[in-house]
C-alpha cells in the first residue's frame, strides 16, 4: 500500500484557513479589529518567512477559542466553512485525492494549521485522517493553550513518526505534497516530494532537487 500525504493550506485549498479565520472574526466584528487583524498579518508574514513562534501563534488563535463554548464555536465555524472555505476548495486538489483513492492509497493531511480549523476541511475533501496542531481542551472546554507537539516544520516529522508507529501496515511508497518551505523537513524525507504552486524558495529548491513540480490553480 501506498500513503499520499497533503498539506492543507494553500496546497489543497487557494489560501490559508488559519489566517482566513483570523479574517473571517475580524470582518464579522467578534474581536478588536483593528489590533487583532495587525496581530494576524504580522504571524503570517512570519509563517511566510519561515520565522512563525507557532507556540505563540496558536496561543493567539486560541485566545477566542477559550472565551467560547463549543457548541458556539461549532456554529461559527460552519459558518466559516460554508463563506470561506468551501469556495477555494480547489477543483484540481479534489481530483488528485480522487486519483489517489482509486488506486487503493492511504490519504492523510498534515498541517501546522489547528485541529479546530482543519479538521471539518479534511473531512470535507473526504480525508478524516488529519495531523494538525492540538488546541488543549480540559473538561470539554479550550484552555487556551497548545497540546503536545504543533505540527509545524521539523514538528510535522515527529507527529507523523507517531502516526506511523500506530499504524498496523507499512507503506512501499509515502508521497508528500506541499506548498511551503516551511514543509522542507518532512518533504526531504519522503519517497516521492512534490511542490504544489510553491512559494519562490521551495520552488528553487525543488528545481535544484529535481522534485515533481505542480500546480493544482
Amino acid at each position: 500500500m501506498n500513503l499520499a500525504i497533503f498539506d492543507l493550506d494553500n496546497t489543497l485549498i487557494a489560501g490559508d484557513s488559519d489566517h482566513a479565520w483570523g479574517e473571517f472574526l475580524v470582518d464579522n466584528n467578534l474581536v478588536d479589529s483593528q489590533w487583532y487583524k495587525a496581530q494576524n498579518d504580522k504571524f503570517y508574514a512570519d509563517y511566510c518567512a519561515g520565522q512563525l513562534n507557532i507556540i505563540a501563534y496558536s496561543e493567539f488563535v486560541f485566545s477566542f477559542l477559550a472565551q467560547h463554548d463549543t457548541a458556539y464555536l461549532q456554529q461559527l465555524h460552519q459558518q466559516f466553512m460554508s463563506e470561506v472555505i468551501r469556495p477555494i476548495m480547489l477543483p484540481k486538489a479534489q481530483a488528485l485525492i480522487a486519483k489517489h483513492r482509486a488506486a487503493g492509497d492511504e490519504l492523510l493531511i498534515i498541517t501546522a494549521t489547528n485541529r479546530f480549523i482543519t479538521q471539518a476541511i479534511g473531512e470535507a475533501f473526504g480525508i478524516p485522517q488529519v495531523l494538525a496542531t492540538e488546541p488543549e481542551k480540559v473538561d470539554g472546554r479550550y484552555t487556551g493553550k497548545v497540546f503536545g507537539v504543533p505540527c509545524y516544520k521539523e514538528g510535522k516529522i515527529t507527529r507523523y513518526q507517531a502516526w506511523l508507529a500506530q499504524q498496523n501496515k507499512r507503506f512501499d511508497k509515502v508521497t508528500f505534497y506541499s506548498d511551503s518551505h516551511n514543509d522542507l523537513p518532512l518533504l526531504s524525507i519522503v519517497d516521492v516530494p512534490v511542490v504544489v504552486d510553491a512559494d519562490a524558495k521551495l520552488l528553487a529548491h525543488a528545481q535544484e532537487k529535481g522534485w515533481q513540480i505542480l500546480s493544482l490553480r
